[in-house]
């Protein structure tokens, strides 16, 4: 009984931690991917957005299939066991864990976020094969060493690891991203492996996120060409490199929508 009282009032402490009266990021891609935890404010920002610049509407969708094609060559054709997922958000259809363990059941995975609505979902980052393991990490990415600290407890650090941040730089300013994915590169295995994507700084997207910002939502700093590029120094850019994401190994033959390629994205492995 003191358990179940105990994990209610946990439960209730995060619920106090979410503010429902503006739009939040996390709850913003949830609605734009289809998923079912957002708020009337987030569906009414998302919906105005997308009205008033269409050219944005299909980002959230790409960025998940660029997700998917990533984490399934990394698995399939280069042998990655494990991920380390930062700003991984809430969970949706083909996260990190089911992508990766639909092609090797024993494949480890560690999400990390400090979003209390994505903590109180957590749990369904969790459902992990049983000969695999999926954990969770309530963190800050801007902390490096409480980051791998923590996910050290579910990866072996010394075996390579993809690690993924996937349309989160935005949510740092502009300046020391590539700095920060440096710090967790320069300490993850040889054959370890980056994957990034983050919307570009295109007119559109930029005017975007100012209308994105001014309803009071903390405000994303969309990336230039080069400062994408500069995440990824010192690695080996996989082919064909950096570009948009749905020219990425896309799964079909064709030019993608033109709304699909306001964000860009890499894969690269370290020496």
């Amino acid at each position: 009984m003191a358990d179940r009282d105990d994990n209610e009032s946990s439960r209730e402490e995060v619920i106090s931690r979410i503010d429902r009266s503006v739009p939040h990021s996390a709850r913003v891609w949830n609605y734009m991917v289809g998923g079912e935890d957002w708020y009337e404010v987030d569906k009414e920002l998302v919906d105005r957005l997308m009205r008033d610049y269409p050219q944005a509407a299909g980002l959230a969708l790409a960025s998940r299939a660029f997700q998917v094609r990533a984490v399934r060559h990394l698995v399939r054709e280069e042998g990655v066991l494990q991920f380390l997922d930062i700003g991984s958000g809430l969970p949706t259809a083909d996260n990190t864990h089911q992508v990766a363990q639909r092609y090797a059941t024993n494949a480890r995975i560690v999400y990390v976020d400090n979003d209390p609505l994505v903590l109180l979902h957590s749990r369904a980052l969790l459902t992990s094969t049983p000969d695999g393991s999926a954990a969770y990490v309530e963190a800050d990415v801007r902390d490096p060493e409480s980051v791998l600290a923590a996910a050290a407890e579910t990866l072996d650090l010394d075996q390579p690891v993809g690690l993924m941040l996937l349309s989160m730089l935005g949510h740092i300013r502009p300046g020391p991203a590539a700095e920060l994915v440096h710090e967790y590169t320069s300490r993850l295995a040889s054959g370890s492996y980056l994957v990034t994507c983050d919307s570009i700084d295109d007119p559109t997207m930029m005017e975007l996120n100012e209308h994105y910002a001014a309803s009071g939502a903390v405000p994303y700093y969309p990336r230039s060409e080069a400062e994408l590029a500069a995440t990824a120094e010192g690695l080996e850019l996989v082919d064909p490199g950096l570009l948009p994401i749905p020219l990425w190994r896309p799964d079909t033959a064709g030019d993608p929508p033109h709304d699909q390629m306001l964000q860009w994205g890499l894969v690269a492995r370290k020496p």
